[in-house]
């Protein structure tokens, strides 16, 4: 990919047959305008070698973890995007492990969590049920107010209280 193939701005356009642009909806969510100029809302950048070579081999994928974009070397993007993918990177880095569930403050959103975490106990507030997401059978990743992630590894390894309390948004 070269440099004019991907820019961003509030109406960001693709620059060219293989181009993409990135920007972020009201929501603060990332959002791929591919070359056809379709918006992908929600797509997420990953890593493929995030310790070898930060700076390099990433992809874009949607929702449901299909890839839409590959970008080989991130310095040759144009500042803008490389900005982007380097602050959603670098938010995707902080992933605290939740391994127990103390309590939720109510059955409805938003509601305050307050869990114990592989970095120590924390409180976050949830702002809507999508913000807690299955990965597979038995992952989970759940999305703060802030825009901090929480891992679930195996939802079967929490307690019994724990598991009931998550089951309320499956």
């Amino acid at each position: 990919m070269n440099p004019d193939e991907a820019h961003t701005n509030g109406d960001a356009q693709p620059a060219g047959p293989r181009g993409f642009g990135l920007t972020r909806d009201p929501f603060g969510r990332l959002v791929l305008i591919d070359a056809e100029g379709r918006r992908h809302v929600g797509v997420e950048p990953v890593r493929a070698f995030p310790i070898a070579e930060p700076g390099r081999h990433v992809a874009i994928c949607d929702a449901d973890g299909r890839e839409l974009a590959w970008v080989d070397d991130l310095a040759t993007l144009p500042e803008s995007v490389r900005a982007i993918l380097e602050e959603e990177l670098a938010a995707r880095t902080f992933l605290p492990v939740i391994e127990r569930i103390r309590r939720v403050s109510s059955d409805s959103t938003p509601a305050d969590w307050d869990v114990v975490t592989d970095r120590g106990p924390t409180r976050f507030t949830l702002h809507a049920e999508d913000d807690i997401r299955r990965l597979g059978r038995h992952h989970a990743l759940i999305v703060d107010a802030q825009g901090i992630r929480y891992l679930i590894p195996d939802t079967r390894a929490l307690d019994p209280a724990s598991r009931r309390i998550l089951e309320r948004y499956f």
